[in-house]
C-alpha cells in the first residue's frame, strides 16, 4: 500500500476491473427482494454539468447499499436523444443531428463512467435508436387503437423561433417557450392529441397513493389537472336557437347574473353579434389576438369588453341579460363563455364597475356590494324559491332544478386540457400513420415499423417539417388499399420517448416486443426516481398517464409508476452581475475582494445562482475529477447540502473534502504500520464500541430514509474517522473492526478509495462492493451508568444518574446545576468538594 493517496491510480483502476468482473451486471430473477433504483435520464448535450453529477451519485449511493443490503438491483441508464437542440446544433454545424447525438452520448457515458457509478450498461437505452422508437411508434398505435390519440384542427401554441407547437405545459407562466424563450403565438393547425383528461380523475385520487412524493410536487399536479365541481347551465338566446352554456363553480349566485360573456374567440361571437356592432367587435377580436394568455388573464391588467348588441335569457329568473365579448374570458378553458356575476366575483365586479354593469347581492355578507364583491358562501336572498338556504344546500337545490327543467345539470370540469404531441421538426419520433385519399388516417402496421427517419434531409429549421420536403419518404401506397398516400410528416413531442423509457430497461435488448411483462411487472414500478422538480407537470404527470393506459391495455399490473421521488436541489454557482444591465460577468474578469464591473466600475450584485454558461458560473465536473479525483467530487455534492436543498458550490469545501478522504488514507496506512501500545481500559474500549455501532445505526437509517440524508451520513462518517484517531491501540480488536467498518461504510460514498482501502485490509473476500452491509449491535449503544449520590454538608440532598466514563468536571458541573442542591448553598461559600469514585460527591459549604 502507498503512503500517498493517488486517486487517479486507484480510480483508473477499479474503473477497468469493475467493467471486467461485470460487477454492476444486473441479477436475473431470483427469491430475493428488488430494488429499481432510477435518475432522470439525460439528454445527451456533450459534456456532464454539476447538477448531473448530483442526481446521479445520490441513486448511485442508494444501489450500492441496497446491493449489500441483500436486494437484488437495476439501475439502469440511457439518452433522451430526441429533440430540437440537436437539429438546431445540426443547423448551425453542418453536422447531421445524429452524428452529432451519438458523439455527445459518447462523451457523457464515459464521464459517467469515470464518476464510478455502477450502472449495468448492457441495459442502455437512446430514444433515437430505431430498436427503441419502433416501441414508441407501436405505443402510438396503442393509443390510437384505444381511442386516445386523435387528430384535430386546433389553435395551439407556436414557437417562432423552433418553427414548432408546444404543448400548454411547455408554455411559461410569462407566455414563452420552455426551451427558445421565444413569446409563444396563436395559430390554426391541425394536430395530433393523446386523451389525457379521460384519465384527469385517477390522475387526481391517484395521487393520494404516493406518500412518497413530495407535497409539492403533488401539489402542482393537483393545481395543473384543476378539478372544479360546479353546474352546466345554458342561457337561450334571444330570438335565435342557440343556447350559450356556462360552467360555474357557484350556481348558487345565479340569480346574480347581470351579463354574459363570451371569449373573443367563441363561434358565437361572429353569428350573434348585431350588424352596428360587428365591425366593432371585430377590431376587438383583432386586438385580443395580439395579447398572450397570460396577459389576458393577469390580476393587475384591466379587464376589456365589447357589449355585442344581442341578449339571452336567465332561465330561473326569466330576466334579458346582455351578451359581451371580453378578453379574460379563454376559449380554451370551460365552455368559452362565463355568467357574469359582480356582487360575487371580484373579477366581474371590477368589469361591471368599468363598464357600468348592474351589481345585484344575492348571497349575504357584503357591508357595500357596490364597492367590493362578497366570495365567500352565506345566506341567499333577491333568489326566488331559493331565499333562506345556505349556499352549500342552494347549490344542490338550484342544480336539481336545472336537471329537472332541462336547461342544466351538475359537472366535473378540469383545466388539464388534451396533450398536444405533434412538432413540425426532423429530429423526432415519427407518426406512423398514413394519410390516404380514400381510406383517411391508416396506421402504419405493426409488422412494418420502425418508420425509419431518413438521413438524407435538407434542415433549415424554417418553413414546418423538413420531412414534408422529401417526396422519396412522404409518397407511399396505403397499406389498407394500394392507392397513392402520404406519410404523416409531423414527428413526436420527446415527451412521448420519456413517458415510458423506465419500463424498457428491465428488457432492453428485446427485439420482439416492447418488453417481457413478466420482465418489467416484476422490476417495476421504480422503487427510488430523482431528478428535478422542473418536470413535475411535464414528465411525471405524462409518464403516470402512460402507465396507466398501459395497466388498462393488459401490459402492465401496477398502476403509478414511480413509488418514491426525490426531486433533489439545483446546484448554485457564485453569479456576479451588473446591477444596471444585469449582465453576468465572468468570474475570471472581477476581484473576490473587490468585485465591480471591470468596464464600467460599477459595484456587482454578487449571489448564487443556478450554474449555466450564460451566467458564467458553472464549474466542470472534468475539471473537479481532474484535480481532486471522482471520490472527491462524489463526497462534496453529498455532503455539502441535504438532497432536496439546492447547492452552493465553494472550493474550499471541495478541498475539505479532498482533506477527509485523505485523511481516511492514511489512518489506514499510518496504524497499519504501528505497534500495539499496551493495554487499553476497558472503558476505552467500550466508547470505541459504542462509536462504531453509532456510526452503522445512523448511517443506515439516514439511507432508508424517505429524502435519504447523504449529508448526515458523511457526518457520522467523521466522528467514527475521529473515534478511530483518537483510540491509542491500533493493533486492538475493536480498531481492526472499526476500520474495516469505517471503510465498508464508506464504500458507498467514495467506491474507488473504499475499494481500495478493502483490497488492503480483506484482500481475500473480494470486492468491496459485494460484502454484506454492516449491522449495529444494540447492546453496544447502551452506555454504562451509575447513580451518584449528592450531599451537602454530608447530608444527602439529590441523585443524578449520569455515564461512566462522564469526567469528573463534569460530574462536579452537572451537581451544582441540579435545583435541589441550589436551594441549600445559594448564598453560601463553596469550600470544599468531597468526591468519592463513581460513589458520591459531598459539597461542604458556610
Amino acid at each position: 500500500m502507498e503512503s500517498k493517496y493517488n486517486f487517479r491510480a486507484i480510480e483508473a483502476k477499479w474503473q477497468q476491473q469493475w467493467a471486467d468482473q461485470q460487477v454492476d451486471r444486473t441479477p436475473e430473477i431470483d427469491a430475493r427482494p428488488k430494488f429499481y433504483a432510477l435518475s432522470m435520464f439525460p439528454y445527451p448535450s456533450g459534456n456532464l454539468h454539476m447538477g448531473h453529477v448530483r442526481n446521479y451519485t445520490l441513486t448511485d449511493v442508494l444501489a450500492r447499499v441496497r446491493r449489500r443490503q441483500g436486494y437484488r438491483v437495476l439501475h439502469p441508464m440511457g439518452w433522451d436523444a430526441f429533440g430540437l437542440p440537436a437539429e438546431n446544433a445540426a443547423i448551425d454545424r453542418g453536422v447531421p443531428p445524429a452524428q452529432w447525438t451519438h458523439q455527445n452520448i459518447a462523451q457523457m457515458r464515459l464521464e459517467l463512467k469515470v464518476l464510478g457509478l455502477s450502472y449495468d450498461w448492457e441495459r442502455e437505452v437512446a430514444t433515437c435508436a430505431p430498436d427503441y422508437y419502433r416501441w414508441t411508434q407501436w405505443l402510438f398505435l396503442q393509443f390510437l387503437d384505444a381511442g386516445l390519440a386523435y387528430r384535430k384542427a386546433s389553435k395551439v401554441n407556436w414557437d417562432p423561433i423552433d418553427q414548432t407547437v408546444l404543448a400548454n405545459e411547455q408554455v411559461d407562466s410569462e407566455g414563452r417557450s420552455w426551451r427558445s424563450g421565444a413569446k409563444v403565438e396563436k395559430k390554426l393547425l391541425t394536430q395530433w392529441f393523446l386523451r389525457i383528461t379521460d384519465y384527469a380523475e385517477e390522475l387526481l385520487q391517484s395521487l393520494d397513493s404516493l406518500p412518497n412524493w413530495p407535497d409539492r410536487v403533488k401539489a402542482m399536479q393537483r393545481n395543473w389537472i384543476g378539478k372544479s365541481i360546479g353546474a352546466y347551465l345554458e342561457f337561450p338566446v334571444v330570438g335565435s336557437t342557440e343556447k350559450i352554456a356556462v360552467f360555474t363553480t357557484r350556481p348558487d349566485t345565479v340569480f346574480g347574473v347581470s351579463y354574459v360573456v363570451l371569449a373573443p374567440e367563441h363561434p358565437l361571437v361572429k353569428t350573434l353579434t348585431t350588424p352596428e356592432q360587428l365591425a366593432a367587435v371585430e377590431d376587438f377580436q383583432q386586438s385580443v389576438a395580439a395579447q398572450t394568455e397570460e396577459m389576458r388573464t393577469a390580476e393587475d391588467q384591466p379587464k376589456r369588453g365589447l357589449a355585442t348588441g344581442a341578449q339571452v335569457i336567465n332561465p330561473f329568473t326569466g330576466e334579458l341579460v346582455p351578451i359581451w365579448v371580453a378578453d379574460y374570458v379563454l376559449y380554451e378553458y370551460g365552455t368559452g363563455a362565463v355568467m357574469g356575476v359582480p356582487a360575487h366575483d371580484e373579477r366581474d365586479h371590477k368589469f361591471a364597475r368599468q363598464y357600468e354593469l348592474p351589481i345585484r347581492e344575492v348571497i349575504t355578507g357584503s357591508p357595500d356590494i357596490q364597492e367590493s364583491a362578497w366570495t365567500n358562501t352565506g345566506i341567499l336572498i333577491n333568489s326566488g324559491a331559493f331565499d333562506g338556504l345556505f349556499s352549500p344546500e342552494a347549490k344542490t337545490a338550484i342544480i336539481a332544478q336545472a336537471t329537472e327543467q332541462g336547461y342544466g345539470k351538475g359537472q366535473i370540469q378540469y383545466k388539464l386540457r388534451d396533450w398536444l404531441i405533434s412538432r413540425q421538426r426532423y429530429w423526432g419520433c415519427p407518426i406512423p400513420v398514413i394519410h390516404c385519399p380514400s381510406c383517411g388516417i391508416v396506421p402504419v402496421p405493426a409488422s412494418a415499423l420502425p418508420v425509419v427517419l431518413p438521413e438524407d434531409v435538407k434542415l433549415t429549421g424554417r418553413g414546418g417539417s423538413p420531412l414534408a420536403t422529401l417526396a422519396s419518404w412522404v409518397d407511399v401506397p396505403c397499406p389498407r388499399c394500394g392507392e397513392a398516400a402520404k406519410r404523416e410528416t409531423d414527428t413526436m413531442d420527446t415527451f412521448i420517448d420519456s413517458s415510458w423509457y423506465y419500463l424498457r430497461y428491465p428488457d432492453a435488448r428485446n427485439d420482439q416486443a416492447i418488453f417481457d411483462p413478466a420482465l418489467t411487472n416484476d422490476w417495476a414500478p421504480v422503487d427510488q426516481y430523482i431528478g428535478g422538480v422542473e418536470h413535475a407537470i411535464l414528465h411525471l404527470l405524462y409518464s403516470r398517464f402512460f402507465t396507466k393506459v398501459l395497466r388498462d391495455r393488459g401490459l402492465l399490473k401496477f398502476d403509478e409508476p414511480f413509488q418514491r421521488l426525490l426531486t433533489q436541489g439545483m446546484v448554485q454557482g457564485l453569479t456576479y452581475r451588473n446591477p444596471i444591465t444585469n449582465q453576468c460577468i465572468p468570474s475570471t474578469l472581477v476581484n473576490p475582494d473587490d468585485p465591480r464591473d471591470p468596464k464600467t466600475g460599477e459595484v456587482l450584485k454578487v449571489g448564487y445562482e443556478t450554474m449555466s454558461k450564460s451566467k458564467y458560473n458553472g464549474v466542470a465536473p472534468a475539471q473537479v475529477i481532474e484535480n481532486y479525483g471522482a471520490d472527491t467530487a462524489r463526497m462534496f455534492v453529498l455532503f455539502k447540502a441535504p438532497p432536496e436543498k439546492e447547492l452552493e458550490w465553494a472550493t474550499t469545501d471541495v478541498e475539505g473534502q479532498f482533506r477527509f478522504l485523505n485523511r481516511i488514507w492514511r489512518l489506514v496506512y499510518e496504524r497499519s504500520q504501528l505497534q500495539a501500545s499496551g493495554n487499553v481500559p476497558e472503558k476505552d474500549v467500550k466508547t470505541l464500541s459504542r462509536a462504531i455501532n453509532i456510526a452503522i445505526k445512523e448511517i443506515t437509517e439516514d439511507l432508508d430514509a424517505a429524502e435519504f440524508q447523504c449529508n448526515t451520513a458523511i457526518a457520522e462518517l467523521m466522528k467514527l474517522t475521529n473515534a478511530l484517531t483518537d483510540f491509542s491501540d491500533p493493533s486492538h480488536g475493536v480498531f481492526q473492526s472499526g476500520l474495516r467498518i469505517l471503510v465498508q461504510l464508506l464504500a458507498p460514498f467514495a467506491p474507488h478509495l473504499a475499494e481500495e482501502l478493502w483490497s488492503n485490509l480483506q484482500p481475500e473476500t473480494g470486492s468491496i462492493h459485494t460484502q454484506q452491509w454492516p449491522t449495529f449491535d444494540a447492546a453496544a449503544l447502551v452506555v454504562d451508568t451509575f447513580t451518584l449520590v449528592i450531599q451537602v454538608n454530608g447530608k444527602v440532598r439529590a441523585n443524578l444518574q449520569t455515564a461512566l466514563d462522564t469526567p469528573q468536571a463534569e460530574l462536579e458541573r452537572l451537581a451544582l446545576g441540579l435545583e435541589a442542591v441550589q436551594r441549600h448553598i445559594e448564598g453560601k461559600t463553596l469550600r470544599k468538594t468531597i468526591m468519592v469514585p463513581q460513589k458520591l460527591v459531598n459539597f461542604v459549604v458556610n
